[in-house]
This record gives C-alpha cells, structure tokens and sequence, in this order.
C-alpha cells in the first residue's frame, strides 16, 4: 500500500473541511441554527477526527508532551469552553453578522477539535490513553447537556432572525432541530471515541498479560 492510500484519511479530511467552509453551510448557518449546527459538528466531530487519524499514520506522536495528563485536562477544558462560549447568544449572534467573528468561531473549533483527537490517536502510552478516554466522556456529557438545553428550552434562545429555519423548520423547530443534532452526533462520536480508547486499554492489557504467561 503506498503512502497515499495509507493516508486516506488525512485527504478525506481535508476534503471535508473543505464542504463545511466552501459549501452552503456558512451562508445557511447566518440564519439557520441547524445550519450552524450542521458545520459545528462537521468541522468538531468528523473533519477533525480524519485529520487527527491522518497526522497518526504520518508519524506525529504527543507521548513525548510532558506532564500528558495536565495537557490532556487543559486541551479539553478549552474545547467544553469553546463550545459554550460560541453558544451563548451574544457570542453566537457576533458570529452570524460578523465575518471576523465567524472567522475565529470556526477556526477555534478546529483548533480545539483537533487537538482533542490528536490526544485520542497520537498517544499510545497508558496513561495518556486513560486521561483522553475520561476526557471523550466529559466531551460526550457536555456536549448532549448543551444538546438538551437547545431541545428542552420553550422558546428561542437566540435571536428570531439567526432562527429562520431550514429544511423545512419553523424557527423553534430549526433551534430544537440544531440541540438534537448536538446531542445525537457527540454521543456516536465522542462517546464511540472513548469506547475505542478503552477497547485499546484492555487488548493493551491483555496482550501484556498473554506476554507474562509465555
């Protein structure tokens, strides 16, 4: 297999990014919260990993980071202060009528989004994997928590024009729509990613153990 093909996943990555910021979803999400929603999580949830997988399998490797497990309690704070940031109203409003502001929302998310999966599979050592798979959990419940607020809330939380509805949603609708996105997308994601860590964990455990025995 040559190198490109191993590397697939970085191409598909980048191929997906792409969609999500040269694609009609910037221009729906300036009043379509699912819009929003939908390039939120495509850059987070699927673009980030790709890459994440793909800088893995050219050689980039974080065990060597120092003191892993303050790296990995930093790196996820910032990602869980990211995202509610970027959702409260004021901050989600500057960025739907701001082009500096949506500029910055977006490349944060990437930032934050690729240095969490880079901790999910450019580490290999115990420790490192256990901080990241408590950490995808954290993300996980955060993540549906701020889903649930969106579905559960009774009436909008942002502004009517940022509310306009897509797909066929009425602005209520289009916000709810958005919270469920939220919550179902980071639960196969994230909640999937800390599932692989600990799958990692016990064939690491086991194959040490088949070792001993022989």
């Amino acid at each position: 297999m040559d190198k490109r093909s191993r590397n697939w996943p970085l191409i598909l990555g980048l191929v997906v990014l792409a969609a999500c910021w040269l694609g009609p979803l910037p221009a729906m999400s300036r009043t379509a919260f699912s819009a929003h929603m939908l390039l939120h999580l495509g850059v987070v949830a699927l673009a980030a990993p790709l890459l994440a997988i793909g800088l893995a399998r050219s050689g980039v490797r974080l065990d060597g980071l120092p003191h892993i497990r303050v790296w990995t309690f930093l790196v996820f704070t910032a990602e869980m202060l990211v995202v509610w940031g970027w959702h409260a109203p004021l901050l989600h409003e500057a960025a739907a009528i701001h082009v500096w502001a949506f500029v910055a929302q977006q490349f944060s998310f990437l930032a934050v989004g690729l240095s969490v999966w880079l901790l999910g599979f450019a580490i290999q050592s115990r420790h490192g994997t256990v901080a990241a798979m408590f950490g995808f959990f954290l993300t996980f419940v955060h993540m549906t928590m701020l889903g649930v607020v969106l579905i559960m809330a009774p009436k909008l939380i942002y502004p009517a024009e940022l509310c306009l509805g897509a797909f066929g949603f009425a602005q209520l609708e289009d916000q709810r729509f958005g919270g469920i996105l939220m919550a179902a997308w980071s639960g196969v994601v994230y909640l999937g990613g800390a599932v692989a860590l600990g799958a990692r964990l016990l064939a690491a455990e086991g194959g040490g153990e088949a070792d001993s025995r022989s």
